[in-house]
């Protein structure tokens, strides 16, 4: 049973109560991130993720991972594009411990001068990772191309100059101006009361005051191409397309054509590309909303002799797809996508992410039965036409390797135009 309340503070809470287990998964979702942040102190947020692990007025960094490892819990924390998260899973009855330590960290950090200099490093060291991994940076690039010169399009780490350039005070008052109560969920799944938890939340949070936040702008995609040689085994691809909201009325469209497009072993591109082709050993669709707009977009990864194939075989794809679409291709789609949502109930903390995600967004909880109707609902003629309308538009290219024998972005567009 799932029960929100909110507070005179307008702090949101809201509970899923799975009374079978012995666990409760909880955590709080700030809705802020990378998106909101200026350019002059682009990371900020991911900073701030780490530095509340690192002491506050009454913990030691040790103790606050001690006293949830004394009794068997696990601690960690996440930040995106639009949102910050801290949560926390414990046996039921260390749930008030829980709670008062998640309090702790987000209300009392000091950031104290040393744990401050030596978690800048440590960050810094992440970003340089990211860097050497080029599967995961070239979705940086892909987004600074589709969004440049805007927080939309900038990543979530930063950069080492701007990291290195926030100090305490600066990262003191991003945590005061923009944790605030009106963007906070506190969540919690699993063998959990919901009076109990509202309980220990209110005191807990009782000093958690209201302030005027950054506001994250309008993203103004324009597109392009972005090539960087580097002299690794593969070649990483991403061709990509402007998308919907969460808030668009073809949400779950732009899901199912994802999902018969590029969602698995049975999808168009892993069919033909990989298992009739033989020319990647990864390649999928992928869909990434926000709520001011939202990509859709193809990865592979490819040798450098391969390479002058794989985007005309894309392109081949992404003109079938806007061609015929069968009932069979789409229940197929629709049962994955489906089954996704389904057997991740089955999961407290999934469950409490999912919750808090709900509040966030739309300010309401979204029932299953809500869910797996428009879903139901979507026809092939829906996809067909949000296919067209997704592969009209101008598209991002990102490239990251032996790039000599990927093709130019003026065929790729003459290609896909054709």
């Amino acid at each position: 049973m799932r029960t929100v309340s909110r507070l005179p503070n307008s702090l949101r809470i809201v509970t899923d109560e799975m009374n079978e287990l012995d666990t409760v998964a909880l955590g709080a979702w700030v809705g802020v991130g990378s998106m909101y942040e200026p350019a002059e102190i682009n990371g900020i947020s991911h900073l701030l993720e780490h530095m509340v692990f690192k002491g506050t007025t009454t913990r030691t960094a040790r103790q606050i991972a001690e006293e949830i490892e004394n009794v068997g819990g696990y601690f960690n924390a996440c930040t995106s594009r639009e949102t910050t998260s801290f949560y926390i899973k414990v046996l039921k009855e260390d749930l008030p411990l829980a709670v008062d330590i998640l309090a702790d960290i987000l209300l009392h950090s000091t950031f104290a001068p040393d744990e401050f200099d030596r978690e800048k490093a440590v960050v810094l060291q992440e970003i340089n990772q990211s860097v050497d991994t080029p599967d995961d940076i070239i979705f940086d690039y892909f987004q600074e191309t589709a969004f440049p010169n805007q927080s939309f399009g900038r990543p979530v780490l930063g950069s080492v100059e701007t990291v290195k350039g926030v100090s305490r005070e600066t990262l003191n008052h991003y945590l005061k101006s923009n944790y605030t109560p009106d963007r906070m969920v506190l969540a919690a799944s699993g063998n959990v009361k919901h009076d109990v938890f509202v309980s220990l939340v209110e005191k807990a949070f009782a000093e958690l005051a209201p302030a005027k936040g950054f506001e994250a702008p309008q993203p103004s995609y324009a597109g392009g191409d972005f090539r960087q040689k580097k002299k690794i085994e593969q070649v990483n691809l991403i061709l990509g397309f402007p998308s919907v909201s969460y808030y668009d009325e073809n949400y779950y469209t732009a899901h199912l054509l994802s999902t018969v497009f590029g969602g698995g072993m049975s999808s168009r591109l892993f069919q033909e590309i990989r298992e009739k082709r033989g020319l990647v050993y990864t390649v999928y669709s992928f869909f990434s909303p926000a709520t001011k707009g939202g990509l859709f977009g193809v990865y592979a990864g490819t040798g450098e002799e391969e390479a002058a194939e794989i985007m005309p075989a894309v392109c081949d794809e992404i003109k079938k797809m806007q061609d015929s679409l069968t009932e069979e291709e789409l229940n197929r789609g629709k049962a994955q996508l489906k089954a996704g949502i389904l057997m991740s109930l089955e999961h407290p903390t999934a469950r409490c992410e999912q919750n808090a995600g709900n509040l966030l967004i739309y300010d309401r909880l979204i029932e299953k039965d809500e869910v797996l109707d428009k879903i139901n609902a979507v026809t092939p003629e829906q996809v067909l036409d949000f296919a067209r309308k997704t592969f009209a538009q101008k598209p991002t290219f990102a490239a990251l390797g032996p790039v000599k024998n990927v093709m130019s972005y003026d065929e790729l567009c003459g290609a896909l135009n054709s």
